[in-house]
Order: structure tokens, then C-alpha cells, then sequence
């Protein structure tokens, strides 16, 4: 059985986005990628309330994310095991039209599915390589691109935390001024997205304030090996998500 914050089978906004500041880092520190899941299936419920999100999700990106159910051929391949990946039977597909920001959305999007995933009791892992695309059930429409899966389902364990950046490492903020409240949970929620091989190439740049007043943040893909625009997208949900806990009066640039 797994850890959740038993949220009801509610949307995103309606259960994460509102959380107070406290229980959102508790949310995204309970999440931790799981490789090996038990047989235990996805419960009507539970499923109801993802494809919800999905179809949400698919409607404000334009995408195409998929929730495919009783497809372990897609996990059947020497690259799977290789990947420590043990009896993956779901998985969600992260598909969309072949444009330039597709990976980013894909993060952005895929992540909002995961931390629903979380709080629903489910557990996930992020996976680039080390499945077959072409033994998942997933549609592909003309002019879509198959960017990468999530494996999702009831975990054998939790999974464990890895070391992460100090926040300085990850942000800038002008020299003549003090990182605000808001920003520094921003950067501490991003600092708990899952990357890559756990890199987090990624930086938060505070840049002064538009004639609004409105503080103004601009967020950097650094070079990495590979997904880093899915990692950008994965830790800009999650810099928002901490930010506007304390502070909506902000904006990505």
C-alpha cells in the first residue's frame, strides 16, 4: 500500500494547486521515482481521475497524453531490465504535435499528472530510453511526436531521495537585493522535480519587476546529456507551484 495525502478524486486546481505551502513540499517530497510495481490494479476511481486530468491537461498544452493500462510489452525489452524496471504494466504516453516547445509542455504537463498521481496514492518514474515505443498502445496522429512515458501504478516500495543543488546553485537574483520568500520556495519546490540522472540542469533567474510591480522570472534549460526541456517544463510546474503558495504576484519571461 502506498503513501498519499488521501486528497479526494479531485482535479490538479482542485486538490494541488491549492495546498498550502507546507503540504505541497510534503506532496513533492513523498514523490520519488519507483521502478518496481506490484500487481495491483488501477482502480476505476483512480483511473477516472486521471483521465480527467489528461484530458485537461491535453486541452490547455495541445497535446495528446495517453493513459495506457495492461500494456507490459512496452516494458519488455533488455532496455527495461537493464533499467532496473520490474513488471510495468501502465504507463503514460507523452505525445503531442512535433513543435519546438513540445518537450517542454510534455514536462510541464506530465508533471501535473504525476503529482496527482502521488497524492492519489500511485506511484511513477519518469523514462527517456529504457522502454519499446513501439509495442505501446498509445495512438499516434500525423504530425505527433512520441516524446517520452511515465510509468505509473502501485509501487513495490516508495522509492528513495537523491541529493539535490543548494538553491543557490539553481537561481540568480540581482546582486543588490535579498532572494523574496516567494522566489525561495519556488526554487526549493523545483529542487524536488525529478530530472534526468537527477542532474538538474536547470535555472530560476529573478529579474527585477515589469510597470505593474509584477516580479519577473526567467527560467534557463542548462546544456545536459539529454531531456533537458522535459526537465525545464518537469521544475517550472513546480517552481509556480511553490511560488504561488506564498506569492501570485510574479510571471515566467
Amino acid at each position: 500500500m502506498t503513501s498519499s495525502m488521501a486528497l479526494p478524486m479531485a482535479s490538479f486546481k482542485e486538490s494541488i494547486a491549492t495546498l498550502d505551502n507546507c503540504d505541497l513540499m510534503n506532496l513533492m517530497q513523498q514523490r520519488h521515482s519507483v521502478r518496481k510495481f506490484n500487481d495491483r490494479p488501477i482502480e476505476d476511481d483512480v483511473r477516472k481521475a486521471l483521465e480527467r486530468e489528461i484530458k485537461t491537461c491535453n486541452k490547455e498544452g495541445d497535446l495528446s497524453l495517453q493513459l495506457i493500462l495492461n500494456n507490459p510489452e512496452a516494458f519488455d525489452s533488455t532496455l527495461a531490465h537493464y533499467g532496473s524496471f520490474e513488471n510495468v504494466q501502465n504507463h503514460i504516453a507523452l505525445i503531442g504535435p512535433s513543435r519546438g516547445d513540445l518537450e517542454e509542455r510534455c514536462g510541464y504537463y506530465g508533471e501535473r499528472v504525476v503529482l496527482l498521481a502521488q497524492s492519489l496514492g500511485l506511484n511513477t518514474c519518469w523514462v527517456a530510453l529504457t522502454y519499446k515505443k513501439k509495442n505501446s498502445a498509445a495512438q499516434i496522429a500525423p504530425g505527433e511526436k512520441f516524446v517520452l512515458c511515465i510509468a505509473i501504478g502501485y509501487g513495490k516500495m516508495q522509492g528513495v531521495a537523491h541529493k539535490i543543488k543548494t538553491a543557490e546553485k539553481v537561481s540568480r537574483i540581482p546582486s543588490e537585493g535579498e532572494m523574496p520568500d516567494w522566489f525561495k520556495a519556488g526554487i526549493d519546490a523545483a529542487l524536488l522535480a525529478p530530472t534526468a540522472m537527477n542532474q538538474q540542469r536547470f535555472r530560476f533567474d529573478l529579474q527585477g519587476t515589469d510597470n505593474q510591480g509584477i516580479a519577473l522570472v526567467r527560467a534557463n534549460a542548462l546544456p545536459t546529456i539529454s531531456c533537458g526541456k522535459v526537465d525545464l517544463g518537469i521544475a517550472k510546474l513546480h517552481f509556480e507551484l511553490g511560488a504561488n503558495a506564498v506569492s501570485n504576484r510574479w510571471r515566467f519571461v
